[in-house]
């Protein structure tokens, strides 16, 4: 069988790999990063596109006040106080030096900030995912460090016992098996489970009907080569869909959150179910309940032209020129279009719009648009519009347990020596719910920050 030496192996194409990758090369080390499929990207490159970031320059040529400290305490709110403070807190610290690291690379921002789930400002930082991910690998390429082995599937951690250090990784391609070797050790960044629906059902029995839009190798490779050593896991409990993607649209992989700019969301019986500003897992969870899982986001004109073409989940234009958004002059029309009973519906928006000009939600008690940002505003200025919305896993949110510096935790509270993890593989972070950008934030984040003391530490 044919060996390999290297310093530090990656397994994962996507933006966490790639980010731990270049960090590694960066320090001069030799770094080897695995991809089963035989394109880089998976579902960082898939999706909408948000990071989480506070106190960047984009923010203040905005106007908007934010500090890292603001950005853990949003995160521990949204989380229900369930996700790990340390990890919190890494993240945190770290991340306005990975925005800076990222316009370094020359990584292209939208002007725009926008706030969205659980922000208690705007701090949505968007790019365009694909065209980051293949920059960072074409960085990592450049430093002249870093080995690209596509179609190359890691099937095996190798040890030499139980107390040993994980040195390696048993991978099979075209040609065969290979081993490993490398002396700092193996850092997992592949991804969840969202394409096992055995795994998925495991966990999160109430998802079986919910669509999934995730990289097609996330099947939970990195769990299951981590649980074999014993590693410990985190938020199973809390795997949710995202709400806002439509039911039957399969060109786009993202959602679309016009409740976060004041629409109201419905269930088929014309009714409102939920805040409509509480994080959109959460927001999932409720839908997932409603009749046929599905619900429509209902806004007017005035909500339709605060949408933002620059920012995926805000971009309504796009989404009516697709067909997806349906329109009707009035509210009696457009309830005969999405097949809800017009009384029902007038009521709803009419007991909605007298809560506004009362200064709160008598029903479900929604105070902002979004998390802690923005006013409530009256759904009144027609035409009107409805998008037709279910939950879509986009990322499972959870997995592996790790400690602030990305090292895997085993069941019984120690780490793993010789591995580590970032991404979408591990959990701890989110805890009960989600804000936007913190996923691919994390990814990025945490892939420099395991990095680091995979190499500090081999």
């Amino acid at each position: 069988m044919k060996t390999i030496d290297t310093q530090l192996i990656v397994v994962g194409g996507g933006i966490a790999g790639f980010a731990a990758a270049l960090e590694a090369a960066e320090a001069g080390c030799q770094v080897i990063l695995l991809e089963k499929m035989d394109e880089i990207g998976g579902s960082s490159a898939m999706s909408g596109g948000c990071l989480a970031f506070a106190g960047t320059d984009l923010q203040a040529a905005n106007g908007i006040q934010d500090s890292a400290e603001l950005l853990a305490s949003d995160l521990l709110e949204v989380g229900l106080n369930e996700n790990d403070p340390a990890l919190v807190n890494a993240y945190a610290q770290n991340q306005l030096a990975t925005y800076q690291w990222l316009r370094g690379h020359g990584v292209e921002f939208s002007p725009v900030i926008e706030a969205s789930s659980g922000q208690s400002v705007p701090r949505v930082h968007t790019v365009d995912p694909a065209d980051t991910v293949r920059m960072l690998a074409a960085r990592c390429q450049a430093s002249g460090r870093v080995t690209l082995m596509t179609g190359i599937q890691a099937k095996r951690l190798l040890r030499e016992s139980e107390t040993s250090p994980v040195h390696g990784v048993l991978v099979e391609g075209p040609q065969g098996e290979i081993t490993l070797h490398s002396s700092a050790g193996v850092l997992l960044a592949c991804g969840g489970f969202g394409r096992d629906p055995e795994m998925v059902h495991r966990f999160a029995p109430q998802y079986d009907n919910a669509v999934f839009v995730c990289g097609e190798g996330n099947v939970g490779d990195g769990l299951r080569m981590a649980w074999k050593f014993g590693a410990d896991l985190c938020d199973m409990a809390y795997i949710k869909g995202t709400y806002g993607k439509h039911p039957v649209d399969t060109l786009n992989h993202h959602s679309c959150l016009a409740v976060y700019k004041g629409a109201i969301a419905i269930n088929q019986d014309g009714k409102r179910f939920v805040d409509e500003s509480i994080s959109y897992k959460l927001l999932g969870d409720a839908c997932m309940a409603q009749p046929y899982h599905t619900s429509f986001q209902i806004f007017d004109q005035w909500i339709f032209e605060s949408g933002d073409d620059r920012v995926r989940i805000l971009d309504f234009g796009r989404r009516m020129e697709e067909g997806l958004i349906i329109k009707a002059s009035t509210l009696a029309e457009l309830a005969q279009q999405i097949e809800v009973p017009y009384e029902t519906l007038k009521e709803t928006i009419d007991a909605y719009n007298r809560d506004v000009d009362a200064g709160g939600d008598t029903v479900f008690h929604r105070r902002k648009l979004v998390h802690n940002h923005g006013e409530l505003c009256r759904i009144e200025a027609g035409p009107f519009y409805a998008y037709p919305s279910t939950a879509a896993v986009f990322g499972t949110y959870c997995g592996l347990r790790v400690d602030a510096g990305m090292r895997v935790i085993d069941v019984f509270g120690q780490p793993i020596a010789g591995l580590y993890a970032g991404g979408e593989v591990i959990g701890g972070f989110h805890g009960g719910a989600y804000m936007t950008g913190s996923a691919l934030g994390k990814a990025v984040v945490f892939g420099r920050v395991a990095a680091r003391t995979a190499l500090a530490t081999g």
